[in-house]
């Protein structure tokens, strides 16, 4: 959605924001709900990010195999499409694309296709995967500043972002990789995975919200999905505000991270 546009159905008001017009059935003002909060932020001109994640009662993405066919129902692949059809930019880690090779484009709802934006700090996903070739919208690599020279021989220069690693890990500073996309003219950024990448962005304090997917499954070890920092004590645990919406079966927390307290992440 452009800064200007308001669809029909929709009005725009200044000091609350969007708003559905006339009587609508529960499950659409529900779902009109949810988005709000970015819709709203499209209106205003403003950029802002948001992850996804799905994962079981227990905190599992899949199973100790890699399984993970499927966790959530049906809605929430219809969900990841929403937020790719909203944002500007798509991205994911390493993992993701190297296990799922996915495509990342929009086809359950109308909208278009985002850019696709694959972090890869050490250059593991191959240059045989769809996104490099498929040519169904533009995709971009970020890579650390060591690797940069590689990745620009191997995929070209105008396809590579490159950002300096953190100093307490081989992970990317996010904050750099925001700020160069934002460079680029991509303000709406959606994270759709995985757990690691996800985690990370929660851990340097780089989303605005988080939409954590629960399904009624306890899959009793496996690949764990949302991990924070560790708190010491109840009272500096992370509590944002929450919203919960139905999702098929599933559960949907709409977590607002930029209204609660962040730890401070190392440098």
């Amino acid at each position: 959605m452009d800064a200007v546009d308001v669809p029909a159905g929709v009005v725009w008001h200044e000091a609350t924001g969007h708003a559905l017009q006339g009587d609508h059935d529960p499950g659409a003002q529900a779902l009109f709900d949810l988005l709000k909060p970015l819709l709203d932020g499209c209106r205003r001109g403003a950029g802002w990010a948001v992850g996804q994640l799905g994962q079981s009662l227990d905190g599992c993405i899949a199973t100790h195999t890699g399984d993970s066919c499927f966790v959530n129902g049906p809605e929430g692949l219809v969900h990841v499409h929403r937020l790719r059809a909203l944002c500007d930019a798509v991205i994911v880690g390493a993992g993701t694309a190297s296990l799922d090779n996915p495509q990342l484009t929009t086809r359950r709802v109308p909208g278009p296709n985002a850019t696709r934006v694959l972090l890869d700090p050490s250059l593991r996903v191959p240059a045989s995967a769809r996104i490099f070739n498929d040519d169904l919208a533009p995709t971009l690599l970020v890579c650390g500043n060591d690797r940069r020279t590689e990745a620009e021989a191997r995929f070209g220069a105008a396809r590579v972002i490159a950002v300096a690693r953190r100093t307490d890990s081989r992970m990317l500073a996010l904050p750099a990789v925001v700020e160069a996309l934002h460079a680029r003219g991509l303000q709406r950024l959606f994270v759709e995975g995985g757990g690691i990448t996800v985690s990370e962005f929660v851990r340097q304090d780089c989303l605005d919200r988080l939409h954590l997917i629960l399904a009624p499954v306890l899959i009793g070890g496996g690949q764990r999905g949302l991990t924070v920092q560790p708190a010491t004590a109840m009272r500096d645990a992370l509590r944002p505000p929450a919203r919960t919406f139905a999702l098929g079966g599933d559960v949907l927390w709409d977590l607002d991270l930029r209204a609660a307290p962040m730890p401070n992440p190392q440098p």
